[in-house]
């Protein structure tokens, strides 16, 4: 008779199965469908994930339900060592987002970015070069800056009113130091003597729909506002995911001295000489 601590492992894994084969579908959808730059490059990470999924189910699964030592304990192995990888990796995600990721401009929808208010790890992401054209690729795909495009301002206090996130403060306006004037959301008109200060940001900028400030410091600081944020939801993911890793690795194990139990208690009554 399966134990019920086998039979919970069991569904666990059934459940966890299920999500592997979804998320292979979606990897393999992004790679027949001819996906942007962006769909490519979490392909191959997707991929793998949901291969190392499947098969560690497939181990818990037989391991719990067939009570096969052998399987649950590469399972219960497998187990540890994601739990190990999952621990380091949340404090990783928490120390490389442990700084404030801006201040906030008075009267106005959106934060003033410095590079000094990350960490450097953060920093390295888009001071690359190559990984920054990956970067203002994925940005041209989603079109951060086109929904502001369609919002017509005539005076500019009421775009400032408008709540932009920090990757299209950065990216789909001129920095507030310029002393531009707002013409509409991505329109913007220099001053007659030239911008207010003295920052290479302030030359970069184009009214040109594919270029705005792209190219610009204040930019590449409102992606990093953006990416910190994202990685701060990880972070709270990966504690969710380690509790229940925890959960499954607690309820593993016992479903693994059952299996030696059961086992052992087979090969006892096979005994030839009982």
């Amino acid at each position: 008779m399966v134990r019920v601590t086998n039979l919970f492992v069991g569904f666990l894994n059934i459940l966890t199965l299920i999500v592997s084969l979804a998320v292979l579908a979606f990897s393999l959808f992004l790679q027949f469908q001819g996906s942007t730059e962006c769909g490519k490059s979490i392909q191959l990470p997707l991929l793998i994930l949901g291969g190392s999924l499947c098969v560690v189910s497939l181990m818990g699964l037989v391991g719990a339900c067939c009570r096969l030592t052998f399987f649950s304990a590469v399972y219960q192995f497998i187990l540890f060592l994601m739990i190990l990888g999952l621990c380091g990796f949340t404090i990783f995600s928490f120390v490389v987002t442990n700084k404030n990721a801006g201040d906030l401009i008075s009267r106005k929808g959106y934060e003033n970015y410095r590079l000094g208010d990350y960490s450097h790890w953060l920093q390295s992401r888009v001071t690359d070069a190559s990984n920054w054209e990956k970067i203002k690729s994925c940005m041209n795909d989603a079109k951060i800056c086109h929904s502001l495009g369609k919002d017509v301002h005539p005076v500019a206090a009421l775009f400032f009113k408008k709540n932009l996130a920090a990757v299209q403060s950065g990216c789909c306006k001129p920095p507030a130091y310029c002393g531009f004037t707002a013409v509409n959301a991505t329109s913007w008109k220099a001053p007659k003597r030239g911008p207010a200060a003295p920052d290479p940001d302030c030359k970069t900028w184009s009214n040109e729909q594919d270029r705005l400030c792209y190219d610009c410091t204040a930019c590449k600081v409102g992606a990093l506002g953006s990416l910190r944020s994202q990685w701060l939801k990880i972070a709270m993911l990966n504690v969710a995911a380690l509790a229940l890793l925890i959960v499954i690795y607690s309820c593993g194990c016992c479903a693994y001295r059952n299996n030696r139990e059961d086992n052992r208690y087979k090969g006892y009554k096979g005994h030839p000489y009982r």
